[in-house]
Formats: C-alpha cells, structure tokens, sequence
C-alpha cells in the first residue's frame, strides 16, 4: 500500500517542545488540598447498599463531563500525522477521526465535553470550534478546547494525559459533575456511556475501565485486565518496549479463591468518581504523567475498587496505516461490516459546510463513498473512498484508495512542461491510474501519473 504525503517541514521528534497555545483570560485558581482519609473506609465496602444509590445520581448530562484526548503518537499514523494530531485526520469522506468519539458523548446525553490537546493540534482546535459551537448540546452543554500552555506555577508543556488533567483541575472542577469520563479522541467505535456509568454506579466503584471482551494486538499503553467473576480487576498489565508491568490489586488477593478469571483488553476509556480523580492527581501520585500507565496502576496497589465495563462492539485504535487503511474501505461493504456511518439512531456529527452536490460526468463509479462537492468527469472510481471537493479528471481510474479531498477549489490550470516547470491543480489529473493508495488532503497529482503497490 502507498501512502503519498505532501511535502513540507522536517517531522516533529516526539520530545520536542510543542508550540504555544495560550488559553484565553482567566488566571489559575489554586487547588485545595484535601484532609487525609482512611483506605478501606472510602474505596472498600461490605455494605450490600450502593453508597451512592443510582436514583439519587442526576441524569448524566449534569453529572458527568467527558475528558477527550484528541493528541497520539505521530509515530503511528504517520506521514497523515506530519501535520495534525490523529484524532483530526480525516475518515469516511467528510468525517475527522474525533467525530466519532465526541458523537458517542453527544449521543450519550453527555454534553460538558473537554477537549484537551496539544501535539499538532491547530488543525484539531480549529475542527473542534467549528463543528460543536452551537450544535444544540442544552443549556449547559459545550465542547471547550483546552490546549496545552505555560504558566508562571507551570513552565513546561503536558507531559502526558496526566499531568495534563491535573494541570486542567481548575477548569474540569467549574460544574459540580459526579465522575470524570476519560477518552482517547482517536479511535473508531459506537458506545453508549450511559450504559457505563450505571454499571459503574451499581458497583459502586471508584474508578471502571472499558475492555474488550477478548484480548487482542494493540496499543501497548493501553495494557491487559485480569478480571474476576465479579468484574473486579484482579491484575494490570502494562506492555512496555522491556519488560510487562503486572500490578497486583487488593480485590485480586481477596478473590484468589475464585478461579473464574478472564482477560480483557482495556480501551484506555475510565470513569472516575471526581473526588477520586482529584485525590489520585493531586495526593497519591503528584509527579505521575500518564493516567493509564501510572495512575490507574497505582490505583489499583493502594486498594481502590477498579471494575471492568466488557465492551463487544466493533472498536479499531487506528494502531497504524493499514489499520486505518482498513478501517475506509469498510465502510463501503457493508452496514453490517466494521464502523456504520449510517446508523441513524446514533448519528455521527461533524463540521456542517453546505457544499454543492457532486457533480458526476460520464463517470463509472462501483462500491464506493462520495463526498459532498466533487467534481468527477469521466473517470472511473471502484472501491474507494472519495473526500470532499475531491476533481478527478477523464480517463483517471481510482481503485481500492482512500482519497482525502480538498480545502479549497482551484482554477482549473494548464499543465506546463519544460523550463518554466509545471502548475498542477489541487486534485486527480487525466489518465492518472491509482491503486490501493492513501491520497492525503490538498494532494496535487497531474496527468499520466501512476500510483500503486509495488
């Protein structure tokens, strides 16, 4: 599979310092520190009565805000990284990968949405302010972009997911929520948290991890829960480039006589109850940086109730090109197949842009999605996936490809040869063959042009 990238600036080395994104107004509140309390007291009980019974919980959309973490590693999916975070790269057409993950939060009733991001994250921030302003989320309802930023108690950048949360406390604190949803803003699936958090209110429990319900290969940040019969987590696992970390929990010694065990592969989805979240942060482990490698580790040894939520759906972590290769071209087999763009009950949001229809020209077209705003003329397109404002020019053929699309339209420009060099228009030219190919967005390809796995 070819991935064909525009040229542009060196790529970013993952421990450079990241550009400046200041917040708007307002200066940091201090954190309060809270008096010590006993272990078994708050995260153990025997007691059969919910310490929270689920009816005296508000709805969801004022009792939980969703923490959306739309940066990844640009090692993954790169060169589609070279210029954006992953959740901002662009799936099915006209979406961006972080739809999905915001939708199923809109869909959820959950509608106090933080977006926190600072790794590529201009064209992110700019999607994100576009899309969700004004969608119609409630009274209350919002999706605040947080970026990262300097501070006079704060010199560096985020170092990781959390540090960043804790660093961000005195944002997340403004509404009085009950739990604290934890996401990762690229991956593909369909969920509904409502579901979560009442199995994680049943069990009353402090922290609830979504899994899969079978392991599988995957990011390794993530790990692997050993869970009992209960759903308790009984061991952590956490894959490194060394050696596997395995974190013992206080339920697992307590439940060693049960030998009903099953391993799960988490989502790096948590539900934190906000007094758990704050007291983690901020008192257990002040200098940890990652949440799922660190906190939720910790966690787990000091005896706090870590259940597992078994999620069966269709999930993909965009782990790398041909996972996200793989991940377009479903979408074209089937409703039944892989990640449904057309679920009707559980619609995917985005950015509303109020482009023309697609303009078709004597053009073939088989098992393939068309975005809004293309110009096809007399070509012929089979299993690909086509973006917006995508012009293709005659006798182009475009096979098993995922072709981005455009920003702009462009005048249409003759191609020239020899000394004066060549203005080729964004898009597909004449007689171009592209074959089972990743076209980024704003691509310039001219005429004769031959693209295709070796």
């Amino acid at each position: 599979m070819v991935v064909l990238q525009l040229s542009g600036p060196a790529p970013v080395n993952l421990q450079a310092k990241f550009s400046i994104l200041e917040l708007a107004h307002g200066s940091r509140k201090h954190l309060t520190t809270l008096s010590s309390f006993s272990l078994p007291s708050l995260f153990i009980s025997n007691s059969q009565q919910p310490r929270h019974p689920i009816s005296s919980f508000p709805p969801v959309n004022e009792s939980v805000a969703a923490i959306v973490f739309g940066d990844g590693s640009e090692s993954r999916l790169y060169p589609l990284t070279k210029r954006r975070s992953e959740g901002a790269i662009p799936i099915g057409a006209k979406y961006r990968i972080v739809d999905a993950v915001i939708s199923n939060c809109i869909n959820s009733n959950i509608n106090k949405i933080y977006a926190l991001t600072q790794y590529n994250s201009t064209s992110l921030n700019s999607h994100l302010s576009r899309a969700y302003t004004g969608l119609g989320l409630g009274k209350d309802g919002f999706v605040e972009v947080i970026a990262a930023y300097q501070s006079l108690e704060d010199q560096g950048w985020f170092q990781g997911t959390a540090d960043a949360i804790r660093r961000c406390l005195w944002v997340l604190e403004e509404y009085q929520v009950s739990e604290f949803l934890v996401l990762p803003g690229h991956h593909l699936y369909r969920m509904d948290y409502q579901k979560l958090v009442d199995a994680h209110r049943r069990s009353q429990a402090d922290i609830t991890i979504a899994a899969l319900n079978s392991t599988r290969d995957q990011d390794p940040g993530f790990g692997t829960l050993k869970v009992n019969s209960l759903n308790e987590v009984a061991e952590f696992h956490v894959k490194s480039e060394r050696e596997p970390m395995i974190v013992p929990s206080v339920q697992g010694v307590q439940a060693s006589n049960d030998n009903s065990y099953r391993k799960l592969s988490s989502m790096g989805i948590y539900l934190v109850n906000r007094d758990v979240m704050t007291k983690l942060l901020n008192e257990y482990f002040p200098q940890a940086n990652e949440f799922g490698t660190e906190v939720i580790p910790g966690a787990i040894s000091t005896g706090m109730k870590v259940q597992a939520y078994a999620f069966d759906g269709y999930w993909e972590d965009m782990r790398s090109i041909a996972a996200f290769y793989e991940a377009n071209m479903e979408c074209i087999k089937g409703l039944n197949m892989g990640y449904n763009f057309y679920d009707k009950d559980a619609p995917l949001y985005t950015t509303p842009r109020y482009l023309p229809p697609t303009t078709i020209t004597g053009a073939v077209i088989t098992d393939s999605v068309v975005g809004d705003g293309c110009i096809l003329n007399r070509c012929k397109i089979k299993g690909t996936v086509v973006g917006m404002r995508t012009t293709i020019g005659e006798k182009a053929i475009i096979e098993d490809s995922v072709i981005m699309g455009s920003d702009i339209y462009q005048k249409d420009y003759i191609q020239k040869s020899g000394k004066e060099g060549m203005a080729i228009p964004i898009g597909i030219g004449e007689d171009t063959h592209i074959k089972k190919a990743i076209i980024d967005k704003n691509a310039r390809i001219g005429r004769n042009v031959m693209v295709c796995t070796i």
